[in-house]
This record gives C-alpha cells, sequence and structure tokens, in this order.
C-alpha cells in the first residue's frame, strides 16, 4: 500500500489553505490577547447587574454606578400587616442593606470562572446575548428583629385568665381574653421571602395567640355562690362523747376564706374554688389542742364470787385532730353544696378494753386490802374523802407502770366537787378546799407499802395529824406514826411501781358509817411477802406553849382555837420484801414531824383565860 503524492497542479492550493489558516489563527489569537488585554480589571461587556449596564466597566466605576441606581434597601416600600393595622417601611428600616462590591465581585467573575475554552464561550454569548446578575443584599436580622420588636410593644395582649370577684357576699365573673404577641423569627422569615423580590409588597406579621388556660369560670362561679348562701357549720363526730362546739362561720366570713386557683393536670387545667388552704390550717390548728383526748382504760370492779371484772366506765378512745383530713372534709362537703361538716379525727385505742377478760391482764384475786379511819372528821372533810376515793375506784395501773397520785386526782376545786376544811399549808392548820384528800393518801401509800410495790415519791405531814394512827374503835395506834402521805397537787405527789407482770385494779369505798376508807388492789400474786419494823417515836419534842392572838372580827368574849398542838418526833420505818427465802428489796421511810403549836383568836375586851389547847380537832 503506498500513499499517492498530489499532482503538481494541486499543491500551490493546499499551501495557499494552510497558510490562511494559520494566519486566521495567529489574527484570532491577536483579537483574543487584545481583547482580554483591553478588559483586564473591567467587567466584560454584556454584563448587568439587577438590569444596571455594567459591562466594560472598572470595579470602581461599577460600584458608583450600582450605588446611585440600585435604590430599593432605601426607596422600596413593604407594608408590614396585622389585621387591620399595618405599617409601611423601607427595607433598609428592617435590615435590608445592598453590597455592591459582592454585586461586582460576583459580575467581574462572569467569563472568568470557568476553563479557557469554556469561559470564550461565555464571553461570546455575554457579548452577543447580554447576561444579567442579581444584585447582593445584606439582611441584617438584628435591625430587623429590633424594628419588630417596637411593632410587638403595640401588638402585644396578655393572655387573660377568667376570675371570680367576691364583693361582699356578692359573686361576678370577670371574663377570659386570648394573648397575642408578635412571633418575631418567623415574621422575619416572611420579610425574607419579599426581599427576594426586590418588588414592593405586604407582609403579613406572624402572630402567636395564647388562650386562657381555662376558658369559662361560670360553674365554679356558681359554687361559690352556693358556699355563701348560708354559714357553715364545724362540729364533733356523732360519735364523739363529748358536748364541744359547733363552730360557725357566717357568710361573711367565709367570703374572706374563699381562694380560686388554677391548677394543671394531664388532661388540661381546671380552675378551683374553696377556702384559703392557710387559713384553714391554722384555725384547725388553734382548735386542735382543746380536741386532744387521751385514751383511757375502762374501769372495772372484780366480782369477788365470779371472779370476773364487771364493767363499771367504758374506755375512752384517744384522739387527735386530723387536720388535712379535716381540711379536705371541710373543701369538698362545701364544694358539694354541704353545710354542716364533722370534723376527721385519728383514734387510738387504749391498752385494755371493756370487753378484756380479767384473766388477759392478770386480774385474778385480790392480793391486799387496807383501811384507815376518819373518826370526828367534819361532814366537809368526809365529802372530800369521798370525792377524793371516787377518782381511783376502778382504775387499773399497768404493768411496769409508775402511778401517779396526784395525776390521777386531777384538779381539785370547788368546781370539781371538792368543799372547804382543815389542810396544813406551811406553817399552820388553815381551811383549805379539798382537806381530808390526805387521809385518801394514806390509805394509798400503806396498800402500795404492804402490797410490797416500790414507792418512788412519798412525802409525810408537817406534824402528826392523828387521824391517820386511827384504829378502828376510834383508838389510836402509834406504831402508824410514819406511815402517812400527803399530797398537794400539782406540787406534792404520792407515786408507786407497779413491778409486776400483771395489771393491777384498784378499788375504794367510803363508809361515812364507819368513818372508814378501804383500798383493795386486785391482781395475781406472785408470792412476795413483807415485813416492817418501826423505830416508834423517837427524839419527842413537847408542843409549845400555845398561842393566843386578838382578831379584831370576833366578839367581844368569843375564844376560836385555829390551831392543834402536836409533840414533834422522829420515825424510821424498815421495809423487807421477800418472795420465799430472798429478799427481793429494802428501804427505809424517814419521818420528822415539827412540835406544833395551838392557836386561838379571842375577840377585842375578851376577859379571863382562855380553854385548854386540844389535840384532836374536830
Amino acid at each position: 500500500m503506498y500513499m499517492q503524492e498530489p499532482s503538481s497542479t494541486t499543491k500551490p492550493y493546499l499551501q495557499m489553505l494552510i497558510g490562511g489558516l494559520l494566519l486566521s489563527l495567529v489574527f484570532g489569537f491577536i483579537f483574543i490577547g487584545g481583547f482580554e488585554l483591553v478588559h483586564l480589571g473591567r467587567i466584560y461587556p454584556g454584563v448587568s447587574i439587577g438590569g444596571v449596564p455594567v459591562g466594560g466597566k472598572t470595579l470602581q466605576d461599577a460600584a458608583t454606578l450600582l450605588t446611585r441606581e440600585i435604590t430599593y434597601p432605601y426607596g422600596g416600600k413593604i407594608t408590614l400587616q396585622d389585621g387591620t393595622s399595618s405599617w409601611a417601611v423601607s427595607p433598609l428600616e428592617v435590615g435590608l442593606v445592598f453590597d455592591p462590591q459582592t454585586s461586582i465581585q460576583e459580575a467581574y467573575q462572569i467569563g472568568r470562572s470557568d476553563p479557557f475554552p469554556a469561559n470564550l464561550f461565555v464571553q461570546w454569548k455575554t457579548l452577543i446575548s447580554g447576561t444579567d446578575a442579581s444584585p447582593s443584599f445584606i439582611f441584617d436580622q438584628r435591625i430587623g428583629g429590633a424594628y419588630l420588636e417596637t411593632l410587638n410593644a403595640q401588638i402585644y395582649k396578655p393572655v387573660v385568665e377568667p376570675s371570680i370577684a367576691v364583693n361582699g357576699t356578692q359573686v361576678g365573673v370577670v371574663e377570659g381574653a386570648k394573648g397575642r404577641t408578635l412571633h418575631i423569627p418567623n415574621s422575619l422569615a416572611l420579610i425574607a421571602l419579599q426581599f427576594q423580590t426586590q418588588q414592593y409588597g405586604t407582609v403579613p406579621l406572624f402572630i402567636e395567640e395564647t388562650r386562657p388556660i381555662v376558658m369559662n369560670v361560670e360553674a365554679q362561679a356558681e359554687q361559690a355562690r352556693q358556699i355563701l348562701s348560708q354559714p357553715m357549720r364545724i362540729r364533733m363526730p356523732d360519735n364523739q362523747p363529748d358536748t364541744q362546739g359547733p363552730w360557725d362561720f357566717p357568710p361573711e366570713q367565709l367570703a374572706g376564706l374563699l381562694h380560686f386557683n388554677i391548677v394543671e393536670n394531664g388532661a388540661g387545667a381546671t380552675y378551683q374554688i374553696g377556702l384559703d388552704e392557710r387559713a384553714l390550717q391554722t384555725m384547725l390548728t388553734q382548735l386542735a389542742p382543746s380536741l386532744v383526748l387521751e385514751p383511757e382504760n375502762p374501769r372495772f370492779i372484780f366480782n369477788d364470787d365470779t371472779r370476773q371484772l364487771e364493767l363499771l366506765e367504758s374506755a375512752v378512745i384517744g384522739r387527735t385532730l386530723d387536720i388535712p383530713g379535716s381540711m379536705q372534709a371541710i373543701q369538698d362537703k362545701l364544694i358539694a353544696g354541704e353545710h354542716e361538716i364533722p370534723l376527721q379525727f385519728a383514734f387510738v385505742e387504749p391498752p385494755v378494753l371493756d370487753t378484756t377478760p380479767g384473766a388477759t391482764i392478770g386480774i385474778t384475786e385480790l392480793v391486799h386490802e387496807e383501811s384507815s379511819y376518819f373518826y370526828g372528821s367534819s361532814s366537809a372533810r368526809v365529802q372530800n374523802i369521798t370525792q377524793a376515793a371516787s377518782r381511783f375506784h376502778g382504775l387499773l395501773v399497768a404493768p411496769g407502770e409508775t402511778f401517779s397520785m396526784a395525776k390521777a386526782l386531777g384538779n381539785i376545786s370547788l368546781d370539781t366537787g371538792y368543799t372547804e376544811a382543815l389542810i396544813i399549808y406551811g406553817d399552820q392548820t388553815i381551811k383549805g378546799v379539798g382537806g381530808g384528800v390526805c387521809q385518801v393518801s394514806t390509805t394509798l401509800f400503806r396498800a402500795a407499802f404492804f402490797s410490797g410495790f416500790p414507792i418512788q415519791e412519798r412525802h409525810a405531814h408537817a406534824y402528826r395529824v392523828y387521824y391517820y394512827e386511827k384504829v378502828a374503835g376510834n383508838s389510836i395506834d402509834s406504831s402508824l406514826a410514819g406511815l402517812d402521805a400527803t399530797v398537794y397537787v400539782p406540787v406534792v405527789d404520792f407515786k408507786f411501781t407497779n413491778d409486776t407482770p400483771y395489771w393491777l385494779l384498784m378499788e375504794t369505798y367510803v363508809n361515812p358509817t364507819y368513818s372508814s376508807i378501804t383500798w383493795k388492789f386486785y391482781s395475781t400474786k406472785d408470792g412476795r411477802s413483807v415485813k416492817w419494823d418501826t423505830s416508834g417515836l423517837q427524839n419527842v419534842v413537847k408542843a409549845p406553849e400555845p398561842l393566843y392572838s386578838e382578831n379584831a372580827d370576833l366578839p367581844t368574849g368569843e375564844v376560836k382555837q385555829v390551831d392543834w398542838e402536836a409533840d414533834g418526833a422522829d420515825v424510821t420505818v424498815h421495809r423487807t420484801i421477800s418472795r420465799g427465802d430472798q429478799v427481793i428489796n429494802q428501804d427505809t421511810f424517814r419521818t420528822h414531824y415539827e412540835a406544833w403549836q395551838a392557836k386561838y383568836e379571842y375577840g377585842p375586851g375578851t376577859d379571863g383565860m382562855p380553854p385548854e389547847p386540844s389535840s384532836n380537832p374536830s
């Protein structure tokens, strides 16, 4: 295979063609180079920005031209609208600023940002058809947000929750209203969309509305009217023995206690009405102490024939006011339309109930009984002895309990059934309420002493009182000196401890006919026995000579004895408590009696010698 050489006639034509092509290329390169050289630092012809021709211009000239021709930020107008309210503003006022430098840089890169051949095509196309670039703007949302904040001051309306107004005992309703506020980020987004058009236009502002949590409170207002329609009465429950209360609250007072509150929950919110919790709690807290009942065991007597307990007084179920429960009951019942509301209590049963068998608590037999005698006592003294003894009849003492006589006696006054009789007060014998109670305390002391119970507190009388040394038949047994005990509530007490594992039942019997008081202890014998001895009267001191003094309140010739003589002495009593051959306890009781002076008073002008002093006051 071979190539045929061109003929001699065709060679000149080929040479001319090739030469022409080469010459065209040379001229083309010269033209392109010249074009580029001419437009070095200038925007290519045919380029415009936002309709403003900038082709062939230097960057500085183009910037000057654009700044003059692009007027939308300060010459344009947009309308911000909220319902029937509107505000006309320039884009510049809400943060739109023209950016000539960025706009020019983007225009300058037209025909320069692609590879060489592609750039030539873009330059040619731009030259022939033209290219319009979008101007660049900066939207400063801080400026726009600040402007919208000023609008929000006009647009904003706080949400208004409906409420109930109470004027006196009249109830009205304040309607609720939606809250309104300008949502600035969403509104700025809508403005930005309008800016993209570079046209005049209306931008609807984005408004947030907040509904009241509760829209209607008419039902609760009707509840308030019902609450104030009549007085509220708080009373004790029907099953309580006392008669405290009732406590009434008129509508005018209830109106001041009414309280309204919005409570949110998972399902929404409710408008609650009721009495003010703090005021209600304060009222009940002040009331609570007077309503406390300490639990009390029942009182029994022991039937010596059947050997069973017989109920004397029912047990007292202890109680304390349940303040939270009472508050809730008051609120609930008021809302339900009830106006008579029982208080709520927490109840505590005593250790022993009415139905408790004696064998269960160890009361099975008589373990000791003790009697003392009060021959010659006045009717007032007998009344006080009877009244005081009744406080202990049927009383129970728990295993391990230290029994306080003063606590069991309680208040000694004319209001509790006592009367005036002779008492020892300080260094004199005078009339006082409760004279004779020490006959009871002395009898109890001896019952506890001879039963072998530990004595925790005992006080002797200031001087020998012969009542406490009397025995059956109205004779004196001086060996009983030192076995008396005085009680003066609440300062001076007598106490002993039931140190057995069994309950102790006490019964007291006063027999005015025989001038006796008998104290019985029922429990279960634990084998203990008591031996005792006394020193008898030691260091005897004769009573001082009688003292006579004038009393202007007495008539002439009348002489009145107001105190009685008694010799002073010391007595020591030893006690040994044993169980079989084993000594459980030993104790000693020392008593010092003062020598006591008889005292007389006489009326002014009384002649003659007063009578001889008596040692046995009647």
